[in-house]
């Protein structure tokens, strides 16, 4: 995979008639973590860990930043945020394809200097199976 422009990495949320990329985002994280299960034990090889293949749970994590420029969107998160919803989302990572699933926004925070733009970061934690399509 070559190089690609951090812009093409898009977060887009469900909106009933598809997906709305969520506008205003200056920077985006995806993270895939697994907790892992240990098993060892007395006689383990010269005593090194050993882990329970596949038993581990398994999360992503999405972090993002940016200013608000798109009121739909906007609406759309802040809306997700205070019910509480968990809601489709979908991250388009350029020439490696997209990770769809359920997400709850876990953080929704607002930030403004006085001669700069209100900006504003926001969190999302998996809530379920999450589906990998190549691009």
């Amino acid at each position: 995979m070559a190089a690609q422009k951090g812009k093409d990495l898009l977060l887009k949320m469900q909106d009933g008639a598809g997906f709305a990329t969520v506008a205003g985002l200056r920077s985006r994280r995806l993270a895939f973590n697994a907790e892992t299960v240990d098993v060892t034990h007395a006689e383990s090889a010269d005593r090194w860990r050993e882990l329970l293949d596949g038993a581990g749970v398994k999360r992503a994590s999405v972090a993002g930043r940016g200013l608000f420029k798109d009121a739909a969107s906007d609406a759309l998160l802040r809306q997700a945020f205070f019910d509480g919803a968990v809601r489709t989302y979908q991250l388009v990572i350029p020439d490696f394809g997209s990770v769809t699933g359920p997400f709850q926004i876990t953080s929704l925070e607002f930030a403004g200097e006085h001669d700069g733009e209100v900006t504003f970061e926001l969190a999302l934690e998996s809530a379920g199976a999450l589906t990998f399509t190549a691009g």
